[in-house]
């Protein structure tokens, strides 16, 4: 059985949601001067056991690591302020308190089945096979011959979910076979129905249950979730030697109420999954080729490439790093005549300047030191295809006068060769370099960029791209969270308000980058604002208290004023018009948070 030990004591955990705090009212207390009157609650999400801090200000640590919510594993030590506890999942040989009312037998069978299930039932995929397996184990707990998982519609009707027997199978059954008295009292009351003899009740004997099934005994249990009529837990027997009696349906009340629990992840996973399903058929009307996006400057690139694409002239890329340049030269080439040649990638900004000439046109063995075989450079290697040549604003001026007789002569000459060697392939570049200014400052020829500009295409940053962000960030959540095999599924409401107001300086990389972490580290099934390392942008989505509100607003203004005087506090004091103290405190709370970051 689940339990906290504080101080040599161990309280069982059963509830869905235990308190831990100094005030009494908590279900487990623990004493201590850094100890908030409701420090933490300890939730059953999923199967698991999963510890959350009630508050920002609320200290707290498992295994020695700085947290605000952490899954529990077997023997965590976990540190409230100054007090120390530890969790076991099953039972040691402790002196055992149980806070408040002492719980009974068959309620303990109840919850130690239903947290194995649980964590069984979490490593079930399909929604199905969860229902089907939560009814065997409520047939199984109850001695039931048959069960009935019955769940509400969207409206106010009915319908049978689940249908099994003892033997783990399922069974043909409609609202025919349960609609009938019982169920509505137990609808209308919220309340669980056990009729022990149902063939001598003079109030259910004619129920359709009791007629058709031939059933001896039922009960019927609502499923509730957070004020909520989920459906109902409908079981029978139908020999009179296995008469339900009043401790069969204490068992089922306990189970049902952690059962509703599981029931309500079942049906958020299943339209989860549905939604998915709509999204990635929207989807495929967001995407051109391989590139997600619906905003209209992203139409009018869409618009262009198609253009382009069918001619074979020279395409110049502009946009800002991590935009997709190379998503676009791509897509060129795919739509393109040479869409069965090659398509050939180089970065001229990551290579070294020694080595360019030799990488872009190739060289003959002996032709330098270490020069011990024929190469062949990048523009052999995409003849009758494409060559991107990406950061083309980085190329060496000297290289610059080989590049244009490659492009104007479709020759080219490897390195220690005289022989001119032809090569017929289609130029796109890219650079976030504004190349125009690099020519009057003389790092980029003027030839060569009407050579290779025949058509210019720019990308607007991802901050310019309205909802795009959006829709590309549940692309990638989709693609990170199956690569890398997490149980991922979407945002949280503050994630999405952070995705909007986040300012995206690395574009797309950043974008990714960001979800690949998220997606590795979250502890839920939607991804939140601290999982991105957005909460900060998330904060400026939320209704905060005012005095929350201004000192977030002052924090960040004096960040700003420091960066703008280059760190000097005495002139920002002057420029913000306060004590050069408020400015020497601001920096020490700063240093003293990411002393606490650093520590965890």
């Amino acid at each position: 059985m689940p339990s906290l030990v504080v101080d040599g004591r161990s309280h069982l955990i059963v509830r869905k949601i235990t308190s831990i705090g100094a005030d009494r009212d908590n279900d487990v207390v623990v004493e201590g001067a850094e100890v908030a009157p409701t420090h933490a609650h300890i939730r059953l999400e999923g199967g698991r056991f999963v510890l959350v801090s009630t508050a920002r200000t609320n200290t707290l640590r498992v295994n020695g690591r700085k947290t605000r919510k952490h899954p529990l594993e077997h023997a965590d030590e976990i540190e409230l302020g100054d007090a120390t506890l530890r969790f076991n999942l099953w039972d040691e040989p402790t002196t055992i308190e149980v806070q408040r009312d002492a719980v009974p037998q068959d309620e303990l069978k109840a919850y130690r089945r239903l947290l194995a299930f649980s964590t069984s039932l979490a490593q079930k995929q399909d929604v199905d096979a969860m229902l089907e397996a939560l009814m065997d184990e409520v047939v199984q707990l109850t001695g039931a011959d048959k069960g009935f998982l019955v769940l509400m519609n969207d409206g106010d009707g009915l319908r049978v979910q689940t249908a099994r027997n003892l033997n783990r199978e399922s069974m043909a059954a409609t609202l025919d076979h349960v609609s009938d008295s019982i169920i509505s009292r137990a609808i209308k009351a919220r309340e669980p129905v056990i009729v022990s003899d149902a063939l001598n009740d003079t109030t259910f004997r004619a129920s359709a249950s009791v007629m058709q099934l031939k059933l001896c005994s039922v009960m019927c249990v609502p499923l509730v979730f957070a004020g909520e009529l989920l459906g109902l837990i409908y079981v029978g027997n139908d020999n009179v030697v296995n008469l339900f009696e009043q401790q069969h349906l204490d068992v089922l009340v306990v189970f049902a109420g952690q059962a509703a629990l599981l029931v309500q992840h079942a049906l958020q996973r299943a339209a989860l999954s549905q939604d998915n399903a709509r999204l990635r058929q929207a989807l495929e009307g967001e995407k051109f080729g391989s590139i997600v996006g619906s905003c209209e400057p992203m139409k009018a690139v869409f618009r262009k490439v198609e253009k382009v694409a069918a001619t074979d002239i020279n395409v110049l890329v502009l946009g800002e790093t991590g935009t997709g340049k190379e998503l676009i030269a791509r897509e060129i080439h795919r739509r393109s005549p040479r869409a069965d040649g090659p398509f050939v990638a180089v970065n001229c900004g990551a290579i070294p300047e020694n080595l360019m000439e030799s990488e872009l046109f190739g060289h003959r063995r002996g032709a330098f030191t270490g020069a011990v075989e024929n190469k062949v450079g990048s523009f052999q290697a995409a003849n009758q295809g494409t060559l991107f040549l990406d950061e083309i604003g980085e190329m060496p001026v000297h290289l610059q006068v080989k590049l244009l007789r490659a492009i104007q002569e479709r020759v080219i000459t490897r390195v220690g060769d005289t022989k001119p060697t032809p090569v017929d392939l289609r130029l796109v570049v890219a650079t976030n370099v504004d190349l125009e200014e690099a020519i009057k400052e003389g790092r980029f020829r003027e030839d060569l960029y009407y050579r290779i500009n025949v058509v210019g295409i720019e990308l607007p940053p991802l901050r310019a791209r309205d909802d795009d962000v959006v829709l590309i960030a549940r692309f990638l959540l989709g693609k990170y969270a199956e690569s890398f095999g997490r149980p991922v599924v979407g945002f949280t409401n503050d994630a999405i308000i952070a995705l909007r107001k986040h300012s995206w300086p690395g574009n797309i990389r950043e974008l990714e980058n960001r979800l690949k972490k998220g997606v590795v580290l979250a502890d839920g099934p939607k991804l939140t604002p601290e999982d991105l390392d957005l909460d900060d942008d998330a904060l400026a989505g939320r209704v905060l208290p005012l005095a929350e509100a201004k000192d977030a607003f002052q924090r960040r203004y004096i960040d700003e004023v420091l960066a703008l005087n280059e760190g000097n506090r005495t002139k920002t004091a002057r420029d913000l018009g306060v004590d050069p103290r408020t400015i020497f405190r601001h920096l020490e709370r700063k240093r003293d948070e990411e002393d606490d970051e650093s520590d965890s």
